[in-house]
């Protein structure tokens, strides 16, 4: 028989791991009950822990700590394991029913040995967990957020676009500093506060984001001391440090870091080196700086490599703000009340200071007659209307304050003379102030550029807004705030100003007592027949009223009177020749007829403004050469019509001219001449020397075909020519050779403004030369074919025209019926700063020396016939639909 091979093995080790694995299993079964209680006993044990810690947690963030990230997720772990067991709890019931035999077996063993394992390994987790929670620290000190957030109006309106500009600028590398200015309450601080709102936004690299307030005290220590607590250096030995060891402190670590400074509402320069900010890298992209003030100075004090003006309100978003402050309940109560209600928004000028606070004050005046008396209290004595005193009124008074001295106080003071929305020429002020004797004549400064120093001053301050063509004007919020401060902190000083509220006749005789300055100016009063005691009055404005009749001691008791303003009035002047202290007589744009030969005893005159009458017959020869200490004569657009034989502008003018050599002291003069002979002389003169003539128009001539250019360069300071006559056949552009005169050619730098009208006249190339005219208008040349003839232009010698911009800064050019006009320059030209052309009575032109890319950029206001349009060629070859959206058909 064959073997027969069997194994041999030993089962010991597999017997023992199968009965470990029943043991086990059965455990799982008859133990299920007792884990299960175990299971209970530790999540309580964890869940009291872990209320113990969130209490931890919660007090240390109310102290500004920051809870560690194993304690969040230890706190998450345990919110996961006790949702988990207790699945199991709630199902623990079912599976303790199935168990038999004395909890030792079960009816499905399969089933409650894969629960008992699952309480198992919970129970371990649990316990786990529990000791995992032994926590010594749970939060650890914050570091400061880069960017605290700052809380915002609920209504912000108008901003949009600036913010937009703002943010782009601060984005571009090479801005560092912007300075943000306005007048007071216009919304400085609730832009500043959208810009550091935006950085918790919007992604970015800085380590810090500051926020500072300076105020008009400034405290360089405070700055340091609010850069110190957001960089969390801030503690109990900073006190101690001094002022260089701070900043030296700061640069270490801002050096080292990039951030954003915010300062707002600062009012002078502040040292940035001194505080410790690393100044050189403000110039980079790395570190921004971004400040409010009221003064447009500052910003050049700060080095602000870019300036944004907030600006009032438009009228839309203004009544957005009214309306949300007021509140729909109010406005829908009576249909009379929305109109109403707009007209007490207008009052406000756009200034959300005083929208708010008006708005505030109406929301709960639900009757018509509520709203009316709004509108006659804010018209007529704003600082009574509620909350205007104490809300608007007194923080605009700060920027008064700041002024630099008395005189810009009071010249500010002085503004509020003029009616509501009125443009106020800056010659006129500085005429009144040097007759008031606002401005100092005996420290050698020319007190005409003192004047415009001071104007200046006010516009820097944003109190006074500038207007086109040397005007200002003034908000009708500062101006209430400025009259509020004449009637109550000025001691010295009695205002009383009712210009503009329809006075039918004058004030009576007690509201004049005491009075100093009085303005009744834009109002229909029609006779003054009272004679008011006044002795302390030095000013009154009369203007813009039609007088019948005039009491003729209605001057008798005004013995300091200085300035008397009768513009744009039918004035009785003979009663003004007893005025002996007078030294401003302002007639401009009046209807007198003649001047009376009693004004020659008006011997304090310093400034006689007799602009604008044209319908002057008579002026007698010696009244203004005995005005011996005049300083002022103001005569353009005087007497167009013809003149009576006994009138020094009867004839050629010479007259005049030679009693307006005979005045020693005189430094302004604008006339109109309508002579050769006496314009030579006239410049002929060694007076002109000295004597500035901001105006001059030659009107009439008749004994002249050609006038150069050269006989013009003389005239200082000339800003307005007027051309008006009609044998002038040429404008000589003429320097006989002297190198002298060329530049002196281009010394036409103060001439913004030039008026020609003359049928002779071929072109007006030197046009060309004057680098900064702003308005240009040119009628009734019947034989002009070009404006600028190239022909003529190739005479100017190179060293004129190499460093010329033409028409650099020309902002409106108007040409009207130039039957012959063919072009105006041969090629296209920048005009870089043109707002407005208006061509009509042109049915030659065919051609616009524009260059049209530019054009569209500014949209420009095209205004011309629309079949003079139709008919247009474009030097560029660019299509005609290019400037369509800009241009407006007469």
């Amino acid at each position: 028989m064959g073997n027969v091979c069997s194994p041999s093995f030993s089962c010991d080790d597999t017997v023992s791991h199968c009965l470990d694995c029943s043991v086990r299993k059965a455990g799982y079964i008859c133990h299920l009950q007792d884990n299960l209680d175990a299971l209970q006993r530790e999540l309580q044990m964890l869940i009291e822990e872990r209320n113990d810690v969130r209490v931890r947690v919660i007090v240390a963030e109310q102290q500004q700590m920051k809870r560690l990230e194993r304690v969040q997720g230890w706190l998450s772990r345990v919110e996961k394991v006790e949702s988990r067991v207790g699945k199991l709890i709630r199902k623990s019931p079912q599976q303790v029913e199935k168990l038999c035999l004395g909890g030792f077996c079960s009816n499905s063993c399969k089933s409650s040995y894969k629960f008992g394992k699952k309480v198992v390994k919970a129970l371990r987790v649990v316990q786990s967990l529990r000791k995992q929670g032994d926590f010594q620290d749970v939060a650890q000190p914050a570091p400061e957020n880069p960017v605290d957030e700052r809380p915002l109006p609920a209504t912000v309106v108008g901003l949009q676009s600036t913010f937009d500009g703002v943010w782009r600028c601060l984005m571009e590398e090479q801005m560092g500093i912007v300075g943000l200015y306005g007048m007071g309450g216009v919304g400085k601080t609730t832009l500043l506060t959208q810009i550091n709102n935006k950085f918790l936004d919007t992604p970015n690299s800085f380590d810090f984001v500051i926020w500072i307030v300076v105020s008009k005290d400034l405290q360089l220590a405070k700055i340091q001391e609010g850069i110190a607590k957001k960089m969390g250096l801030f503690n109990e030995s900073w006190q101690s440090k001094g002022l260089e060891e701070k900043a030296n402190k700061i640069f270490k670590i801002l050096s080292k870091k990039k951030f954003v400074l915010l300062l707002d509402d600062i009012w002078e320069l502040v040292d940035l080196a001194q505080v410790g900010l690393p100044v050189s890298s403000c110039a980079s992209s790395s570190n921004k700086i971004v400040f409010t003030t009221r003064e447009i100075e500052v910003c050049g004090q700060m080095e602000a490599h870019r300036s944004f003006k907030v600006e009032c309100l438009g009228f839309d978003d203004a009544w957005k703000l009214f309306e949300e402050k007021v509140g729909r309940d109010t406005l829908d109560t009576h249909p009379d009340i929305p109109e109403l209600a707009e007209a007490v928004a207008r009052e406000c000028g756009g200034l959300p200071l005083a929208l708010i606070t008006v708005g505030r004050a109406m929301a709960s005046r639900k009757t018509p007659r509520e709203w009316e008396h709004a509108i006659e209290v804010l018209r007529c004595s704003a600082s009574q209307f509620s909350g205007m005193e104490k809300r608007v009124f007194s923080r605009l008074k700060f920027s008064y304050d700041f002024l630099p001295n008395d005189a810009a106080r009071f010249c500010l003071l002085y503004c509020s003379l003029f009616p509501e929305d009125y443009r106020i020429s800056i010659e006129d002020l500085i005429d009144c102030w040097i007759c008031e004797e606002f401005l100092d004549e005996s420290n050698g400064i020319g007190v005409r550029n003192q004047g415009y120093s001071l104007v200046r001053t006010l516009l820097h301050s944003c109190l006074l807004e500038e207007e086109e063509d040397n005007f200002v004007k003034m908000h009708d919020v500062i101006r209430d705030m400025a009259l509020w401060i004449a009637s109550t902190t000025e001691e010295r000083e009695k205002f009383l100003v009712l210009a503009g509220v329809g006075l039918i006749e004058a004030p009576r005789i007690r509201m004049w007592k005491g009075v100093t300055r009085m303005s009744l100016m834009t109002n229909h009063i029609e006779n003054l027949l009272e004679s008011p005691v006044c002795p302390r009055l030095r000013t009154l404005f009369l203007s813009s009223n039609i007088f019948h009749r005039v009491n003729s001691d209605f001057f008798q008791s005004m013995a300091s009177l200085r300035v008397l303003k009768l513009s744009y009035s039918n004035p009785l002047l003979f009663e003004i020749s007893k005025v002996v202290s007078l030294q401003h007589l302002d007639l401009s744009h009046s209807r007198i007829e003649r001047l009376p030969i009693e004004f020659k005893y008006l011997v304090n005159l310093k400034c006689l403004n007799l602009e604008y009458t044209y319908g002057v017959l008579k002026i007698p020869p010696k009244v203004i050469s005995n005005l011996k200490i005049l300083q002022t004569l103001r005569m353009y657009e005087c007497a167009t019509v013809p003149q009576a034989r006994d009138s020094i502008l009867f004839g050629d003018c010479r007259v005049l001219v030679e009693e307006l050599l005979g005045l020693e002291h005189l430094s302004v003069f604008t006339i109109t001449l309508n002579n050769f002979h006496a314009l030579q002389r006239l410049l002929d003169s060694c007076m002109l020397q000295y004597v500035s003539t901001p105006s001059l128009c030659l009107s009439h001539f008749n004994n002249s075909k050609s006038l150069g250019v050269f006989s013009l360069a003389s005239l200082r300071h000339l800003q307005t020519l007027h051309l008006t006559y009609n044998d002038l056949e040429e404008i000589k552009i003429d320097n006989g050779g002297e190198v002298k005169r060329v530049r002196e050619l281009s010394g036409f730098h103060c001439l913004k403004n030039v008026y020609i009208s003359s049928s002779k006249l071929r072109h007006a190339t030197w046009l060309f030369l004057a680098p900064n005219l702003k308005r240009v208008e040119i009628e009734n040349c019947q034989d002009m074919e070009e404006i600028i003839s190239s022909e003529k232009l190739s005479e100017v010698p190179a060293e004129v025209m190499e460093n010329l911009i033409p028409f650099a800064r020309l902002e409106r050019l108007i040409l009207e019926e130039l039957k012959n006009l063919k072009t105006i320059h041969s090629k296209a030209l920048p005009f870089p700063c043109l707002k407005e052309m208006s061509v009509d009575g042109c049915p030659l032109l065919k051609k616009l020396p524009l260059d049209c890319n530019r054009g569209l950029e500014r949209k420009i206001i095209i205004k011309g016939q629309r079949r003079w349009w139709n008919e247009l060629q474009w030097y560029d070859e660019a299509t005609q639909n290019a400037f369509l959206p800009c241009f407006k058909p007469f």
